[in-house]
C-alpha cells in the first residue's frame, strides 16, 4: 500500500503517504457508488462525516464505501496534492514532493458547507473557514 489511513492531527482520520511521491505523480483514484446529485444532497444533510466528490451538475461519487484511503485527504489551505475530476474519475496528484508518512491534503474548493465549517489546516496561508 503507498496511501494508508490513521488519526489526522487536522481532523479525525486522513490519508498518509507509505512511500515519497515526485511532484505532479499520480498518488491514486478514489472509488466508490455513482449517485445522482440529488441523492447526494440528501445523503450529506444526514450525514456528520462526508466522503462525496460532485463530477458534474449531474452525478456525484460517494466514497463512503469505497476502499481507497484516498477518501480521508483532509482539507488544507496550503495543500500538498490536487484533486483531478476527468471522464467520470477522481484522481490525487502530488502538488510537490510528498515525504513518507506526510498526510496528503488538497484544498477542497466550494462544499455544502458554503464557508462555515472552521478550517483546521493551521496553516500559515489558512482561510479560516471551508
Amino acid at each position: 500500500m503507498t496511501i494508508i489511513s490513521a488519526p489526522s492531527r487536522i481532523d479525525g482520520t486522513g490519508a498518509f503517504a507509505q512511500v515519497a511521491f515526485r511532484a505532479r505523480q499520480k498518488l491514486g483514484e478514489l472509488d466508490g457508488e455513482l449517485i445522482t446529485i440529488r441523492e447526494a444532497r440528501e445523503r450529506a444533510k444526514r450525514s456528520a462525516r462526508l466522503h462525496l466528490v460532485e463530477l458534474d451538475d449531474r452525478t456525484a461519487l460517494d466514497c463512503s464505501g469505497g476502499e481507497s484511503a484516498l477518501k480521508y485527504v483532509n482539507h488544507s489551505c496550503d495543500p500538498n496534492a490536487f484533486m483531478r475530476i476527468a471522464y467520470g474519475r477522481v484522481e490525487f496528484y502530488a502538488r510537490r514532493a510528498i515525504g513518507v508518512g506526510e498526510e496528503l491534503t488538497a484544498h477542497y474548493g466550494e462544499t455544502h458547507h458554503e464557508g462555515t465549517l472552521a478550517c483546521r489546516c493551521g496553516a500559515l496561508s489558512c482561510q479560516l473557514f471551508i
